[in-house]
């Protein structure tokens, strides 16, 4: 039955993404990428990949889609011809899924327990963290601690990813625009703003039991990030962006983007003045199992405040834009 229904998910990713390629309103298109990562999100959660699932409904189906729409305000509704030459676009595009295809047919069965991947790293992974770290959730061992350095590469990405969009979007408005931070929002929408109060606690909520769960359970510092920019997203949304603002002002969100970076690099310099390794939790506290608990607390806590405050940010700077007249 799952079977059934994965093929039934993966047909309608097919179906969508030729929609997307195949439509030139711009405003359809964010609307059917949203449908997309949505699809994608139950997928993930089809193979038990339930960290990821949150990142994408979050991320790709929520914050994506909201800054793609600031952005379409600021072009045309529908996408510009260009006439270019289909057929060796089609010829690259058939090498390329022949070659894709017949990938496919040397991998293993899906959930085959000989697979490599689970005679590699796997049992090792399954067998070590219970002893070293004391809670359950495998993943968030290998990603915050087995691969912390994988990770603090990833949290300086969003800082400079962060940066570049700020860099972009922040020059000096045009004199011939408008934007009216005070009239914007769902103000005078009824059910929008019956529905979203109801939700915004219930997201902020559930972010923050992502965050501090993340050992027992899905999630982490980058989910209960996203979840809780969503929340402040959709606030913004309802209330105006000068309400969000108000709420949680430009200089904290600079301040969770930097903070949680340094907090991530800080915890692996602290480790290095008590004699370990960067990185190397178990020598923060005199019982390793703690000290692992305690290093993986901190650094999920940089991974959220820098997720958290990047993706305000860049939602921010695009809807700040004022729209050219």
């Amino acid at each position: 039955m799952i079977i059934l229904f994965a093929l039934f998910l993966l047909s309608l990713l097919v179906i969508t993404a030729l929609a997307i390629v195949r439509s030139e309103n711009l405003f359809v298109s964010v609307m059917l990428t949203s449908i997309f990562s949505l699809l994608m999100a139950a997928n993930f959660f089809i193979l038990d990949a339930a960290d990821v699932a949150l990142t994408e409904a979050a991320v790709g189906a929520g914050i994506t889609t909201v800054i793609f729409l600031s952005a379409l305000v600021l072009t045309t509704d529908n996408e510009k011809p260009v006439y270019t030459g289909k057929r060796p676009a089609m010829v690259v595009v058939a090498v390329l899924a022949t070659l894709i295809i017949y990938a496919t047919f040397d991998k293993p069965r899906l959930g085959d327990p000989d697979a490599p991947v689970h005679q590699h790293l796997a049992p090792w992974y399954l067998e070590t963290t219970p002893v070293f770290m004391d809670f359950p959730n495998v993943v968030t061992a290998v990603l915050s601690s087995f691969r912390g350095y994988d990770t603090l590469g990833e949290v300086f990405v969003v800082f400079v990813a962060c940066i570049g969009v700020l860099f972009i979007l922040g020059v000096k408005p045009p004199e011939n625009s408008t934007y009216d931070p005070e009239a914007s929002g769902l103000r005078h929408h009824l059910i929008p703003q019956v529905v979203g109060r109801l939700l915004i606690p219930f997201i902020v909520l559930f972010g923050l039991y992502v965050q501090f769960h993340g050992e027992y359970g899905p999630g982490g510092g980058f989910q209960a990030g996203a979840l809780i920019a969503s929340g402040v997203i959709l606030y913004a949304l309802l209330e105006g962006e000068a309400a969000a603002l108000r709420a949680v002002p430009q200089r904290v969100l600079m301040g969770l983007v930097i903070g949680g970076a340094t907090l991530y690099g800080a915890v692996g310099v602290v480790c290095l003045l008590l004699g370990g390794n960067f990185l190397e939790y178990s020598v923060l506290l005199s019982d390793p199992v703690s000290a692992q608990q305690t290093g993986i607390i901190l650094i999920e806590a940089g991974v959220g405040m820098a997720v958290c405050g990047a993706l305000l940010s860049i939602f921010h700077a695009f809807a700040a834009r004022p729209i050219r007249l």
